[in-house]
């Protein structure tokens, strides 16, 4: 396909103009993000419960890092299937059915039977605690998938990176809210009433509850009806968060390429397989949800207090401490939106990997140089962790995530976001299971000069592999990733979306 071509195909749509559809989108887009909020509870709220959860059920250190993890190596198994199932089964209904899971993996965690007296250990228990962990496990990747996926279908390109975004930062929100809800439970209920940790679980509910009644008013998303062949459902969906030209313009490009897709006889894994450039396009992303995770973000938001105490702080401030990692997380986030539709994807994740990697090091040389017990280490290491988790919100995660959401192409778009997302819960898994263990044996030091080792690889990875998908309707990247054109469409060289 010529370059040429694009630009022409891209410019017939009318631009964009502001209406009630724009109010209609915004809706959307605020009910399919209870996906993330209930994300970033579920895996925030272990950082403050998992002290009295362990106690009160008498697990120790092997059977927390079960529980924790369960949950993370759950999401990768959701994020694969629940891909496929939307694929399947559209997004909509993928959306109502995590919300399902979320409440009734909630209801298992909250009521798992303790042992007779508290402290000792009871196997069935803990067993239908690790069940309602697996199964908020499979809604958090079901919905790390499925929710981006549906944004970026029903938003129009010019601004897609920041409705798309929006997922991001209800994810690092619901973080922030386990955090702040943990430290206030404890603080006025420590001590005094027995089982705190089930109260912090249980507020998961009403998110989950939110999210179902949400979504029962929620329509379809354009383009997987497209893909059904259910066309005048597509264009009515489409109506209500576009103008009626621009509807009509960009049903008929959706309608177009898919058509196209159809004629060579090939969609979903057999499309994949067939064609050399989506199997590199997967591989990209795979390479790109994991150099995510391998920077160690998800470490520090499940073990932060553990860091900060290894490196000097009490327990107490530790939790207090912990709250700002939250705080810089939604405001990188909130940076991060406003610059999505700015700056190119590819720009964005070079300035993240180089920040971070800084980042690393110098936590790494604060480790070495500043001896323990003296009063500025803890402090110093603080503010080097809080610029590492600011660096990576502001630049990495919400930039991840869009550009998985955008680069697949329609009829496999759930599957390659979740084959790719499936590789990320899996290292983030391994990386949970692993974290505890690698600081407390080979200290902070050590540790953050690996992750900063690996960063400098993922710098590589991205400058020569990773294409730029900024400012294109999801029709024209699509073909262009499939015919491999898009890797010879640099980032100095992309197109622009006004042009």
């Amino acid at each position: 396909m010529s370059k040429h071509h694009h630009v022409t195909s891209q410019t017939a749509l009318p631009p964009l103009k502001s209406g009630p559809h724009d109010k209609r989108l915004g809706l959307i887009s605020l009910v399919a993000c209870f996906g993330g909020l209930l994300f970033g509870y579920d895996t925030g709220v272990a950082n403050g419960a998992e002290g009295p959860m362990a106690e009160e059920l008498g697990l120790n250190l092997i059977q927390i890092g079960v529980v924790i993890s369960s949950l993370v190596f759950a999401a990768a198994v959701g994020a694969l299937v629940g891909g496929q199932i939307s694929d399947a089964w559209g997004r909509r209904k993928s959306i109502l059915l995590l919300a399902v899971l979320f409440f009734f993996g909630t209801m298992l965690v909250v009521f798992s039977p303790g042992g007779a007296e508290h402290g000792t250990f009871s196997p069935a228990g803990f067993a239908i605690l690790v069940a309602g962990r697996i199964m908020l496990g499979l809604a958090v990747g079901g919905a790390s998938t499925v929710v981006p996926v549906y944004l970026a279908e029903l938003a129009p390109y010019e601004i897609r990176g920041s409705i798309t975004g929006r997922n991001e930062l209800a994810i690092v929100s619901g973080q922030l809210a386990a955090f702040v809800v943990n430290a206030i439970i404890a603080s006025t209920l420590g001590g005094t009433v027995d089982g705190i940790w089930r109260i912090m679980f249980a507020v998961c509910a009403l998110p989950a509850l939110a999210l179902f009644l949400g979504m029962l008013r929620m329509p379809e998303s354009p383009r997987w009806l497209v893909e059904k062949r259910r066309y005048a459902e597509a264009l009515k969906v489409l109506k209500t968060v576009r103008s009626s030209d621009r509807a009509l313009a960009e049903i008929n490009d959706v309608e177009r390429i898919a058509d196209e897709e159809r004629g060579q006889g090939h969609t979903g894994l057999r499309a994949l397989l067939s064609n050399k450039w989506l199997i590199r396009i997967v591989l990209v992303g795979i390479g790109v949800a994991m150099a995510q995770q391998l920077t160690g973000i998800n470490s520090i938001m499940y073990y932060g207090t553990r860091v900060l105490e290894e490196s000097g702080m009490t327990a107490q401030q530790a939790v207090l401490a912990n709250i700002a990692f939250g705080v810089v997380a939604v405001i990188g986030g909130v940076f991060a939106l406003r610059n999505m539709d700015r700056i190119d994807r590819r720009t964005t994740f070079t300035i993240g990997l180089s920040l971070t990697t800084v980042c690393h090091i110098l936590i790494a040389l604060a480790g070495m140089f500043l001896p323990e017990g003296t009063a500025l280490r803890p402090i110093i290491i603080m503010v080097l962790v809080v610029a590492f988790v600011l660096s990576m919100q502001s630049f990495l995660n919400v930039a991840v995530w869009v550009w998985l959401a955008e680069i697949f192409p329609l009829h496999m778009r759930g599957l390659g976001i979740g084959i790719s997302v499936f590789f990320g819960w899996g290292t983030n898994g391994v990386l949970t299971l692993l974290f505890p263990s690698l600081v407390s044996g080979i200290g902070i030091t050590s540790s953050f000069f690996i992750f900063a080792g690996i960063g400098v690889l993922a710098l590589i990875f991205v400058i020569t592999q990773v294409p730029e998908t900024r400012g294109r309707s999801l029709e024209s990247l699509e073909e262009d990733v499939s015919t491999g054109a898009i890797y010879a469409v640099r980032a100095n060289d992309s197109v622009p979306a006004a042009e």
